[in-house]
């Protein structure tokens, strides 16, 4: 997806700086107003970057004045002690920006960074890494934001976008057939995708018509056979993994044939990378 809009950056700031801020940053207090100072920050080990326009508005609320000048992009790699971004301005207006800007810049780029490992690993085939809804309350546009600058794709943004008949929705629906030709009648418009546990419900759902189908927690050898299946239809449906998906078994899941993998991981098993600003004079 595209770099969110300036408006929504500018509230998830907003935020952010209420929380940490609240009335007053009394420890930069101790600084002269007057004082100006120029900051390097560095990142500390391999990673892909994400996150500048949350940190240009972290620092740009705090003081317009502030200038950063960033040495790479969203998207490139950084190596361990590379610096990132060159920062002026007010000495205590630095430090009062440092943590929160900090905040969002570490947490996208593991984002980031961790879906760059996972699209490496399958760089040779033809199959996407997928987000899923497993994000930050508040937060998805900014971690799907950098899902994308690590090389992945977007799954449905939330409920309203696309159609994904789960276990509970096949149970209160009665069936999967039931339930999607209920879809099609309410929402004709929306892609659907069913989620499936056997090969059984695999046959249910493409003879319901469906668009996708999530194949959840299958085996490798099930996994063939439900691209086996898919191939020798007349109409076929993109084929999504889902379930139990690590950096081990990825390229073997990769292998099967299947269309897409989706991986809660990316935005749900983070570590944040370790981002450092220090002043110069």
């Amino acid at each position: 997806m595209p770099l969110p809009s300036k408006k929504s950056i500018r509230q998830q700031v907003k935020r952010a700086l209420a929380e940490d801020i609240g009335k007053a940053d009394v420890t930069a207090m101790l600084i002269a107003d007057d004082r100006q100072s120029q900051a390097t920050l560095i990142c500390r080990e391999n990673a892909v970057l994400c996150g500048q326009a949350w940190f240009n508005e972290v620092f740009h609320q705090i003081d317009p004045a502030i200038k950063i000048d960033w040495d790479i992009n969203d998207g490139d790699l950084l190596s361990k002690n590379q610096p990132v971004c060159h920062i002026v301005g007010k000495t205590k207006h630095l430090l009062t920006a440092e943590r929160a800007a900090i905040n969002f810049l570490q947490t996208l780029s593991a984002t980031a960074t961790i879906t760059r490992k996972y699209v490496d690993k399958i760089a040779d085939l033809d199959v996407r890494i997928l987000d899923t809804r497993k994000t930050i309350p508040l937060y998805r546009l900014a971690q799907k934001y950098a899902v994308t600058c690590g090389g992945g794709s977007n799954h449905r943004f939330g409920l309203y976008d696309a159609i994904l008949i789960k276990e509970n929705h096949i149970q209160g629906a009665g069936t999967i057939t039931k339930a999607v030709k209920q879809a099609k009648k309410i929402y004709p418009e929306l892609e659907i995708q069913t989620e499936v546990e056997t090969l059984e419900e695999l046959n249910q759902a493409m003879d319901a018509g469906v668009d996708r189908v999530l194949l959840d927690n299958f085996s490798i050898a099930m996994l063939r056979a439900a691209v086996a299946i898919n191939a020798n239809q007349k109409h076929q449906v993109r084929l999504e993994a889902s379930g139990n998906v690590t950096l081990n078994r990825l390229k073997t899941i990769a292998k099967t044939g299947i269309d897409d993998i989706s991986i809660g991981a990316l935005t749900k098993h983070i570590q944040a990378v370790d981002f450092s600003m220090r002043l110069i004079d």
